[in-house]
């Protein structure tokens, strides 16, 4: 179901790129945004592992420096199919908070905090690190790229109609639209794009609980990590950093209400009770 979701998704996306292509710049437009786009993502996605942990200063430890989590990382590999076993780092802040990172299995990283060691236990940090390898398992850092990537090539198109409608009158006889298409295209379609790249997000976070419950069995100690982490009253600062929130298995910038459509992070009551539901059987991944 979850997966099914996704790919409604992302043909939602492709959807409104065809359509914002069509509307402001017709067909080499179109193309013009989405080589930028990619040109854009690439170099994230190719060298996210080390961008991401050279910005939080994470330690790339052995097992002699921490052999609880190096045992834990590698029991989770074996249980996971025998996943190659990822760089294990530690980030230096008290902030309870982890991530996963790289471009795919071979190039992986999970990085943890070293609040975030002081508080779970050992059956929560499993559940946790479940959670951060089914993100690799899942290949999220590329649908994430993928979703960013068409995101990114409808805001390029809509931005640049926006200006040259300003400084040229672009837009105003276009004939694929008129003015009602192109304010359309311009104004509403990057908004509606970005509230679709968060909703792929909602859902891989809620794949990666349900993939982290199923290789290691620790849906309630997973559920019972997520409650000790969102009461944390210490938080991983990311208000300079937006851009690495959907990383985390707590985001530090999810909002309430309406302001949840543009949260990268399902509400942390809905994944516990999600979790619990998987647990008990009463709801299928």
């Amino acid at each position: 179901m979850n997966s099914l979701k996704v790919f409604l998704l992302m043909i939602g996306l492709m959807a409104i790129f065809t359509t914002v292509g069509y509307y402001l710049g017709g067909q080499g437009g179109m193309m013009t945004a989405l080589v930028v786009a990619i040109g854009m993502n690439l170099f994230s996605y190719w060298f996210s592992d080390r961008v991401v942990l050279k910005m939080y200063r994470a330690k790339v430890i052995t097992e002699t420096d921490h052999p609880r989590l190096f045992r834990v990382v590698r029991r989770i590999c074996v249980q996971a199919d025998n996943l190659p076993m990822p760089k294990v780092c530690i980030i230096p802040s008290k902030a309870p908070n982890a991530f996963a990172t790289g471009r795919n299995a071979q190039h992986a990283a999970v990085a943890v905090t070293e609040g975030l060691l002081e508080i779970l236990n050992e059956d929560e940090l499993e559940g946790v690190i479940g959670h951060e390898i089914g993100h690799i398992m899942n290949k999220d850092l590329l649908i994430g790229t993928v979703a960013a990537t068409f995101a990114g090539a409808i805001s390029f198109m809509a931005m640049i109609a926006r200006w040259g409608a300003l400084f040229g009158g672009y837009g105003r006889d276009n004939s694929r639209g008129g003015g009602i298409g192109f304010l359309i295209a311009a104004l509403v379609a990057p908004f509606a794009a970005m509230i679709i790249q968060m909703a792929i997000s909602r859902q891989r976070e809620y794949k990666a609980d349900a993939t982290a419950g199923r290789i290691t069995g620790k849906y309630l100690a997973l559920s019972s990590a997520l409650e000790k982490l969102h009461r944390s009253p210490v938080r991983l600062n990311l208000d300079k950093r937006p851009a690495t929130a959907h990383l985390m298995i707590a985001n530090p910038l999810s909002g309430k209400g309406l302001a949840s459509i543009f949260s990268t992070h399902p509400p942390v009551e809905k994944r516990i009770e999600r979790l619990r539901k998987l647990y008990e059987g009463s709801i299928y991944p």
